[in-house]
C-alpha cells in the first residue's frame, strides 16, 4: 500500500528528530541552551557508521554514536558551565566544529556500503494489517524514541530528580541557596542531550540512510532545535511535532517524485520553511511561551557569585 509505505517513511524521517529534541529539551529544562545540536548529531553518525564498519555490528555503532555526541556534548559543558563561556557562541562554535571534524573522520568512509540496522519482528503482532509494520515491525531505535519520550515526561514531571532540574532552569539561585549542586546537574543534562543527539546520528546512517555522506544531518540539528520551541518544552508534544516535521520533510521528497510542477529547491527548503513559519505562529502567543520557558534559559551561572 501506497499509505503504508508513506507513513513507514515518515517514520524513519521523524525518529532522528524526537530523539535530538528530546535530548535538547532535557539539556533546557535545566537553563542551559545548547545550539550545538547538529555538530553532535553529525559526530555521532559518523561514529556509528565507522563503528559498525570496523566491527560489524550495527549494535556496537549505536553505542559509540552515543557515545560520540556525548563526549562532544563535553566540550561544550566544559566552556560553558566551567569557563562560562557565552552558550549560544559555544554552541554554534560546537556545530562548525563538529560538521568539519566528521568530514575529516569520515573521509575513508565514503562510498562505502553501510551495515542497515535491521528491524524487531515481534510476532503475531508484525502481522497485523497496516498497523504491524508501522508498530511492530521497527528497527531498535524507533522503540528507544518511544521509550525516550515516556521515560522524560515521567522524569520531568512525576520525579523528585526531575522538579530538582526544572527548579534548577527556572532559577538557578534560589535553587543553589536550597544546597543543589547546579553545574553538576546542568553537566548531567547537557550530556544527556548531547547522548540523545549521537543516537539520532546513528539513527541517521545505520537506519535512515545506511551510508555516510558528509553533512548528513542537513539541519536537522535546527529543526530539533525549533521542535523544542513548538513543543513548548513537554516530551508529548515533542512526539507529535517530530512526526508533523518527518511528514512534511516526506512529503517534499514525494512531490518530486510525483512530478508536481514546483522548483525542487523549492521542496527541498519546504521542511525548514515550515519551521520559520512554525516559530513565527508561536511567538504570537507569548503568555504560553513565557509560561513554559525556563527563566535562567541561556544564564550563566557562577556559585561565588
Amino acid at each position: 500500500m501506497i499509505v503504508e509505505a508513506i507513513l513507514l517513511t515518515v517514520i524513519t524521517a521523524a525518529t532522528p528528530l524526537v530523539i535530538a529534541a528530546l535530548g535538547e529539551l532535557v539539556t533546557e529544562r535545566a537553563g542551559v541552551l545548547n545550539l550545538g545540536v547538529e555538530g553532535m548529531m553529525i559526530i555521532g553518525a559518523v561514529c556509528a557508521f565507522a563503528a559498525a564498519q570496523i566491527t560489524g555490528s550495527p549494535y556496537i555503532g549505536i553505542l559509540a554514536g552515543i557515545a560520540g555526541g556525548a563526549v562532544f556534548s563535553l566540550l561544550f559543558g566544559f566552556l560553558t558551565l566551567t569557563l562560562v563561556a557565552n552558550q549560544v557562541a559555544t554552541g554554534l562554535a560546537l556545530t562548525i566544529l563538529g560538521l568539519g571534524l566528521s568530514g575529516q573522520m569520515g573521509e575513508s568512509f565514503v562510498g562505502v556500503p553501510g551495515i542497515k540496522l535491521q528491524p524487531i519482528v515481534i510476532p503475531v503482532l508484525a502481522d497485523l494489517p497496516f498497523v504491524g509494520k508501522l508498530l511492530f515491525r521497527q528497527d531498535l531505535i524507533f522503540y528507544l524514541s518511544i521509550a525516550l519520550v515516556i521515560g522524560i515526561n515521567w522524569f520531568l514531571f512525576r520525579s523528585r530528580t526531575g522538579l530538582t532540574l526544572r527548579a534548577i532552569g527556572d532559577n538557578h539561585g534560589s535553587a543553589h541557596a536550597l544546597g543543589i549542586n547546579v553545574i553538576r546537574t546542568r553537566y548531567l543534562a547537557v550530556l544527556f542531550g548531547g547522548a540523545c543527539a549521537g543516537l539520532a546520528g546513528a539513527q541517521l546512517s545505520l537506519v535512515y540512510t545506511p551510508q555516510w555522506v558528509e553533512n548528513m544531518s542537513a539541519g536537522r540539528g535546527w529543526i530539533a532545535l525549533a521542535l523544542v520551541v513548538f513543543a513548548s518544552w513537554r516530551p508529548l508534544r515533542v512526539l507529535a511535532g517530530g512526526y508533523l516535521f518527518g511528514a512534511v520533510t516526506i512529503g517534499q521528497l514525494h512531490a518530486q517524485a510525483f512530478g508536481i510542477g514546483l522548483p525542487s529547491q523549492f521542496l527541498s527548503a519546504l521542511p525548514y520553511a515550515a519551521t520559520i513559519v512554525v516559530l513565527v505562529i508561536i511567538s504570537h502567543n507569548r503568555r504560553t511561551t513565557l509560561i513554559n520557558t525556563p527563566a535562567s534559559l541561556g544564564k550563566p551561572f557562577v556559585p561565588d557569585r
